[in-house]
């Protein structure tokens, strides 16, 4: 190779060379220095220890202590309705009347011939004294007045028959039927339930069985009446486990003194268990819920090496959780109490952030929130 060949590379590997290795330098200044970022404000809570209401909640329909279609038991016209939809009603009370000329009539006719029977019975047991008639024509007397006895007390069973009743105090459906209609025995005529107490039906897992006995408190809550409570007690519980899905069900008997709870209503159902479970309690907002794992962001203090000073950082940490009680939810495993966790806008931090807390604008956390109906 000739010596200006060997001269004209060298040359080209230093104009190339040079300008590399000084931007090189340059990148490599650049990515030492980090940005100073600013920190992130952020709401904060402790995580705390609290003993809740040991609670099963469970999915329950509501049902009439006492229920039923009121039905026709004699046939015939409608002559009188003695009711409207929807009315309170007391035990005994008459719903509607069927034509009874015709029973009436036949009702006479038989009370005579009652009436004639006894006065046959009076004077053949006079007869019978004085030994003018026999005792088989006495006793011949005695049946026929017993018989048309027993026909007339038939005749105004039917005519009772004829005079529907309610069976039992309660609060009264759509009526069913109309003045002069014609009704066949069992037609229905109207619904009659029992609305305070009321019951509630439902089903918790069979490892309850041992702890769930009459007496225990149930708290009924329904979307029907937002924002209200009611409350009752167990008072019948199922001896067979359901062999498909392996729960237990339970039957218990609520106060309904306004009415707001119907039959056939859905309800939440929460069993309150006679023990206290210890839990650590954090606001639901703190949760980052992710496929992977639920986590919080713990608030560390540090001290940072280039300034000297202390600061907030976040530290995020994988939880497990438990039940959850109003605004808050119970951490069975990562936290313990006392650890400062963020407690709002979870979504846009990051682990290694420096933060700075303000709570001036932390939402309000409870146990038992009853937000505004709007």
């Amino acid at each position: 190779m000739s010596r200006k060949l060997i001269v004209a590379l060298v040359g080209l590997l230093i104009l190339i060379g040079v300008p590399a290795a000084i931007k090189m330098r340059q990148f490599n200044v650049m990515s030492s220095v980090q940005p100073a970022n600013p920190p992130e404000t952020v709401t904060a809570d402790r995580a705390r220890e609290e003993s809740w209401p040991n609670t099963v909640t469970a999915v329950g329909s509501l049902v009439s202590v006492q229920g039923v279609t009121v039905s026709a038991e004699s046939g015939g016209k409608v002559v009188k309705i003695a009711f409207e939809s929807g009315d309170q009603i007391e035990a005994g009370d008459v719903l509607i009347q069927i034509n009874t000329s015709s029973e009436e009539a036949q009702l006479r006719a038989a009370e005579a011939a009652a009436d004639l029977a006894r006065i046959n019975l009076k004077r053949n047991r006079e007869l019978l004294a004085k030994q003018t008639v026999s005792q088989a024509e006495y006793d011949s007397a005695e049946a026929a007045y017993k018989q048309t006895k027993a026909e007339a007390d038939t005749i105004r069973a039917i005519i009772d028959k004829k005079i529907l009743r309610a069976p039992f105090a309660g609060r009264l459906g759509l009526r069913l039927v109309n003045l002069g209609q014609i009704l066949k025995e069992g037609d229905p005529v109207v619904t009659l339930q029992t609305l305070d107490p009321i019951y509630v039906d439902f089903s918790v897992p069979q490892q309850l069985f041992p702890v769930l006995a009459t007496g225990t408190r149930v708290r009924v809550t329904t979307d029907a009446a937002p924002g209200e409570i009611f409350e009752g007690k167990i008072n019948a519980v199922n001896p067979e486990i359901d062999s498909v899905t392996r729960n237990i069900r339970a039957q218990a008997i609520i106060s309904n003194a306004g009415e707001k709870l119907r039959a056939g209503m859905f309800a939440n159902v929460e069993v309150m268990l006679p023990n206290e479970q210890a839990v650590i309690a954090i606001p639901a907002t703190a949760v980052l819920y992710a496929p992977y794992g639920d986590t919080v962001f713990i608030i560390d203090r540090e001290t940072d090496k280039q300034t000297g000073k202390t600061r907030h950082v976040l530290r995020q940490q994988i939880v497990r959780l438990g039940v959850t009680r109003g605004d808050f939810v119970s951490v069975l495993s990562g936290l313990q109490a006392g650890d400062q966790i963020v407690t709002s806008g979870v979504f846009k931090l990051r682990p290694d952030m420096p933060v700075v807390v303000d709570n001036t604008l932390a939402p309000n956390a409870e146990l038992s929130p009853t937000p505004p109906n709007k």
